[in-house]
């Protein structure tokens, strides 16, 4: 059979990067099917081009990626996949749809015919094969669908031994024709190209989805894996900028030691750095070392808060005066480092932000993102939020950033944009901090990202 895989995005979606959940499901499918993919920002969101392709492609399975934000997107596509297609198959995936599946399924219905949630690199070929007439729903896992006008959900199951995954299907993604400004905007070699070794989050941030939809279990692949990704990557795609997207890369030492000796022994020409974070408290000297001889210019970690009062409520497991010696050590080893910063958390007062914001000051950061806090579902906090009445059915479409969906009580969404904006002002208009930042532009096209992601932070 033939499938259609698609990557939404969104109108605010400047953060362009090749869809690597796709590529693994896609280099699974594709070992019965006939498999494509499409990227609509890469398409410039052109509804004619998305058509078009659906035309000349013709598939019998339209699967989508749906973001929590992306939800109104993928219903929107979604109708025109159906009048292009009115016999195709349309099934959607992801975060919101593993999250949320009763609410997935109203708000994509009529149109979508299934959900597949969770890891879907074992489900989704199982899903072919009944769609083919062989297995039955009740065996999928995490598969959702309708029956005698009931919703069906089977429990996800993450994959146990992601080692024996075969890599992605970086020939259907083309990761070299991305554009310069990625997930972490700056780069030092281009192209680039995201990796994950591990999938899993132990921790219990109040926050965050991570260990809802990836499960508490640390699941890791092995240095040989990784390193023949790498290498692929390199010699196949041109590609001399890698960014480790791992959730929790530095979690277990050994296995992150493994890997950055396995860079530094193929003497490869790369660059590194983790632009989705690492945990702070997890970095030593040892590692940090090893993390600069393979190749790494800048570590991200979430900070979170200048206040160890929020820092507590959110889980974090850290403190202002560890952050402040593990600054001070990744500053020791010439690594840049960028942080994130949450503004809004409940119960923070206008103080408390500002306590952040001028924590932020304090540290020898190269870059800071400061977001607003999002209530994102059915993590810890929002399940609280709603218990107590503080918020009621949410808008998942404006679960994002520049939206401001949430302010805490005594403070008010335009305040909290405004605080937003004071800190991105105050951190990036400091002389040293923004010659700093000048000087990693890198062409007059990366320049018109950056402008377009201050426009969309600071302006809108």
């Amino acid at each position: 059979m033939k499938i259609l895989l698609v990557k939404p995005g969104i109108a605010l979606g400047d953060h362009i990067q090749p869809p690597l959940g796709i590529a693994y499901v896609a280099s699974r499918l594709r070992e019965k099917h006939e498999v494509a993919v499409l990227d609509f920002g890469m398409m410039n969101r052109r509804d004619d081009s998305f058509t078009l392709e659906l035309g000349r492609f013709q598939p019998d399975v339209v699967g989508f990626q749906c973001y929590s934000p992306e939800i109104g997107e993928v219903k929107r596509l979604s109708v025109m996949a159906r009048s292009v297609l009115p016999k195709a198959v349309i099934v959607a995936g992801g975060p919101h749809p593993t999250l949320c599946p009763e609410e997935t399924m109203a708000k994509l219905s009529p149109q979508t015919d299934y959900l597949l949630r969770g890891e879907t690199e074992e489900s989704f070929p199982l899903f072919m094969d009944k769609l083919e007439g062989r297995g039955t729903y009740e065996s999928i896992p995490g598969l959702v669908w309708r029956e005698n006008g009931a919703i069906k959900i089977n429990e996800i199951s993450p994959i146990a031994d992601i080692n024996a995954l075969p890599l992605p299907a970086w020939d259907l993604i083309n990761p070299q024709n991305y554009p310069p400004a990625q997930h972490g905007a700056f780069f030092n070699k281009f192209p680039i190209a995201p990796i994950v070794t591990t999938r899993g989050c132990p921790f219990a941030c109040g926050f965050c989805t991570a260990p809802i939809l990836s499960g508490r279990t640390m699941r890791k692949r092995g240095a040989d894996s990784v390193i023949a990704e790498i290498e692929l990557l390199y010699h196949k795609f041109g590609i001399r900028e890698i960014h480790i997207v791992d959730d929790n890369f530095t979690l277990d030492k050994a296995h992150a030691v493994s890997i950055l000796k396995r860079i530094i022994a193929s003497k490869l020409p790369i660059s590194l750095a983790f632009p989705n974070g690492v945990r702070i408290g997890t970095l030593d000297s040892e590692l940090l070392d090893l993390m600069k001889q393979a190749g790494t210019y800048l570590i991200s970690v979430g900070i979170e808060s200048g206040s160890d009062k929020t820092l507590k409520r959110m889980d974090k497991q850290l403190n202002v005066a560890m952050i402040r010696e593990k600054v001070a050590l990744i500053e020791s080893k010439g690594i840049d480092l960028a942080a994130f910063f949450i503004l809004g958390f409940p119960d923070e007062t206008v103080e408390d932000m500002r306590e952040s914001i001028n924590f932020s000051l304090e540290l020898p950061l190269l870059r800071a993102n400061f977001f607003t806090f999002l209530p994102l579902p059915m993590t810890p906090v929002t399940l609280k939020l709603i218990k107590s009445g503080e918020i009621g059915e949410m808008d998942v479409d404006g679960l994002i950033f520049q939206k401001v969906p949430y302010a805490p009580k005594g403070v008010t969404r335009e305040q909290l944009r405004s605080l937003q904006r004071e800190a991105f002002l105050r951190f990036y208009l400091r002389p040293g901090t923004m010659f700093r930042n000048i000087t990693k532009v890198r062409s007059l096209k990366h320049f018109g990202y950056l402008a377009k992601r201050f426009y969309h932070w600071i302006v809108m």
